[in-house]
């Protein structure tokens, strides 16, 4: 057993080690046996409600100290919304919901409880010390208290003395609503209860104001609901609340290229980001203005968006990787009127060079070496004042955010516009997915220019209260990186396939990656030949997501989940996802469709992206008949597992069959010599399309007609033959998006001219 269940067991056993009893005589105060006991406090049995519950009597603490890890905070009163409420799921089936779990030395525990109804057997007994309070709202209610039964219809209740034994079951199939109030035993020792005392509980956190999670026993993510999200600022409501609440907390550490390091406390970022506002305001910079930020993983990036989150200025993060064309092309799409550019190499000349030639109004902000025609940030920002305080106009909800430019994987990149809700949609993917721990360090290696900055190394991780890594690095280099998990202890790590393909090159023995806790990716598919190498390396599971620049975490394999390998995972309990076919029908357990998510704009969940930018035409496209249609296909599996097929324009049709790029690209990573592959389709008379295979070698094999073969024929031995690869080309490098993304748009497009002579 993992995830909540084995955090549930661990709070046990360091309360018992408190409090000094031994095993044995926590068996006996808990009414089970000694072996029974061992595997509840070790996690690897689940423990029933009444387990729970008399831990908690036994140690003084509240139940909310046991599940979540934090102590309830209200003395004076503890109001709890119909549906609401800290929701405790166990195997039993029961369904409680504790209506005062924030109100500190009840003499009564109240619950929602939602009992299913069970015709295999009877329920088992159970019993607390004190006395119980049962009124059945719903159903039909059968408790037998001793050798005594009674039947409750809704209205009727039971008052009882719950330390003996008594069972509850539900008579009809609807199942029974009670509420229950459970009063303690006045047995609870006082010694005993000096135990919460040297237990350090987790605070509770600032996302709780606008995110409820409901797990089930092994903490695997089930529902999430947002709250005051209409009034959510990230920049206000996270950030400076943190710092607010806990000054000094680590932020964010960053490393320089050459080794130079820095720390940054949440206190630091409210004031720097309060600084860089009242800057920003005084170039003239204002609510609704595009802004671009051309940062790579400068940690002024941070102050930088954070202001913009507090001015109501759109961020538009931007790679450096961009020429003076690429510039010219997003400058008139967003419609920027500053942007805030690295002085690192030749990007701020193109930045410039675009701007001139288009005659732009456009305010130049250069951060690091001082350049003619150009603000100083690092200078100018230090004579402005450190407080910046919320307005009533202040930016919030629906209010437009962020706007990120799409890979441009088929065509010109388009703008997917966020709101400031977008943030709240992240707390999935660090929570959930990431697994960030608060006392860690999580580590996501895109640069800022890209949405996966935000998914990593902001909005999710700061929401958790979690710490971020990160290191300012030009070229990536597997030797570098590397060593660093070691030597600042990285918890958390995140990356794209293509840099756990360079890893796994790479004789891993020679590093100390102990540190690491738990690994992910998202990006691409992650072939499934990458995942295993690095398994056997390091003994990790690389838990693989799904989503787009339009959306957060869509789909993957949340924590607590068993992963399959080579699927994407199930959907996240923020999205309705389905797998259509092209008439909009859902498709059957392995039938290719395409990815949808059912919303509708008007009331689409946080984290869904607003629309294109500007561009109502492919923004209807997409989105229409009640679907966001994401281009991409899957095919969904019994259990619900998906499984990456490829973009739609990416999927080759031949000989009447429907083949999926990816599968025959897992089957030839799985070959010591292929670094880098894509599967794409040339035109054919006989059979309309064939596959083809591009691929990049490894430095030490070079490329001839008897490896072509025998790439051939090992790919014609584990899939379908008909999937095999026609043509195989060897090429020194892939062409690929600025964001890293293989091109196979422009691989079919050379094909073509080929073809055509």
């Amino acid at each position: 057993m993992d995830g909540k269940l084995k955090e549930i067991a661990l709070r046990v056993k360091d309360l018992r080690e408190i409090a000094n009893l031994t095993q044995e005589e926590m068996a006996k105060k808990t009414d089970t046996s000694l072996e029974e006991y061992k595997k509840f406090e070790n996690g690897e049995s689940d423990f029933g409600f009444t387990f729970i519950y008399k831990c908690a009597d036994c140690f003084g603490v509240e139940i909310k100290d046991l599940l979540e890890g934090e102590s309830p905070v209200l003395s004076m009163y503890n109001v709890t919304k119909k549906g609401e409420g800290m929701p405790i799921e166990r195997k039993s089936g029961f369904e409680y919901h504790h209506l005062a779990p924030e109100f500190k030395n009840k003499t009564a525990e109240p619950f929602h409880v939602k009992i299913p109804y069970n015709d295999a057997a009877e329920p088992s007994f159970s019993s607390h010390s004190g006395q119980e309070l049962d009124i059945v709202i719903k159903g039909r209610l059968m408790i037998r208290i001793n050798d005594r039964t009674e039947v409750l219809n809704p209205g009727d209740s039971i008052y009882y003395n719950s330390g003996e034994p008594h069972a509850l079951w539900a008579l009809d199939k609807e199942g029974v609503e009670i509420y229950a109030v459970v009063m303690k035993g006045a047995e609870a020792k006082k010694e005993e209860r000096s135990a919460v005392k040297a237990v350090k509980m987790q605070r509770a956190g600032v996302a709780d104001k606008f995110i409820d999670c409901v797990t089930d026993e092994a903490g695997v993510l089930k529902k999430i609901s947002f709250k005051n999200d209409d009034k959510f600022n990230f920049a206000f409501d996270c950030v400076d609340a943190i710092a607010d609440k806990t000054p000094d907390k680590l932020a964010m550490l960053w490393v320089s290229g050459t080794g130079e390091e820095r720390r940054f406390t949440f206190s630091d970022m409210k004031r720097y980001s309060a600084k860089c506002a009242n800057y920003f305001e005084s170039l003239g910079i204002k609510k609704g203005d595009r802004v671009m930020l051309v940062l790579k993983r400068h940690y002024q990036f941070w102050f930088t968006v954070l202001a913009l989150h507090k001015i109501g200025a759109i961020a538009i993060p931007a790679t450096n990787q961009l020429v003076e064309h690429d510039f010219t092309y997003r400058y008139k799409a967003a419609g920027v009127s500053a942007i805030v550019c690295t002085a690192d190499g030749e990007v701020s000349n193109h930045a410039e060079a675009a701007a001139k030639d288009e005659n732009m109004d456009i305010t130049k902000i250069i951060v690091g070496t001082p350049k003619e025609g150009w603000h100083d940030f690092n200078t100018e920002i230090e004579r402005f004042s450190d407080v910046y305080e919320r307005k009533p106009d202040s930016p919030c909800g629906n209010d437009r955010m962020i706007m990120l430019f799409t890979s441009g994987t088929t065509g010109y990149p388009r703008i997917a516009s966020h709101s400031y809700k977008y943030a709240l949609g992240h707390y999935i993917t660090a929570k959930y997915w990431h697994n960030v721990n608060p006392d860690g360090l999580h580590f996501t290696i895109s640069d800022t220019g890209w949405g996966k900055a935000l998914w990593g190394k902001l909005y999710g991780q700061w929401l958790c209260e979690a710490p971020t890594f990160t290191y300012d690095f030009d070229r990536f280099k597997s030797e570098e990186i590397l060593p660093m998990f070691k030597k600042y202890n990285i918890t958390t790590f995140c990356a794209p396939p293509t840099m756990y393909r360079f890893f796994i090159k790479e004789d891993l023995s020679k590093y100390d990656l102990s540190s690491i806790e738990y690994a992910t990716t998202a990006g691409e598919a992650l072939n499934p030949e990458v995942s295993e190498r690095f398994r056997e390396a390091t003994g990790l599971t690389i838990m693989e997501g799904f989503g787009q620049t339009e959306t957060t975490l869509a789909i993957g394999n949340l924590v607590g989940t068993k992963p399959k390998l080579g699927s994407m995972g199930l959907a996240s309990p923020l999205y309705d996802v389905h797998v259509l076919d092209p008439d909009g029908n859902e498709c059957a357990p392995g039938e290719t469709g395409e990815i949808c998510i059912k919303a509708e704009r008007k009331d689409a969940p946080c984290g869904l992206f607003l629309g294109y930018y500007r561009d109502e035409e492919k923004t209807n496209a997409a989105w229409h008949d009640g679907f966001y249609h994401t281009g991409d296909q899957a095919t969904r599996d019994e259990e619900g597992y998906l499984w990456y097929v490829g973009r739609i324009d990416d999927v080759i049709k031949s000989s009447g069959y429907r083949i999926g790029p990816f599968e025959i690209e897992s089957v030839i990573m799985e070959l010591p010599y292929v670094l880098e592959c894509a599967i794409t389709a040339v035109p054919d008379e006989v059979r309309g399309q064939i596959v083809k295979a591009t691929i990049v070698l490894v430095r030490e094999k070079e490329g001839s007609d008897e490896l072509k073969k025998e790439i051939q024929d090992y790919v014609k031995k584990r899939t379908a033959p008909y999937k095999y690869p026609r043509i195989v080309e060897f090429v020194a490098e892939l062409p690929k998006t600025i964001s890293g993304k293989v091109r196979r748009v422009e691989i079919r497009e050379n094909d073509r001219k080929k073809v055509q002579g």
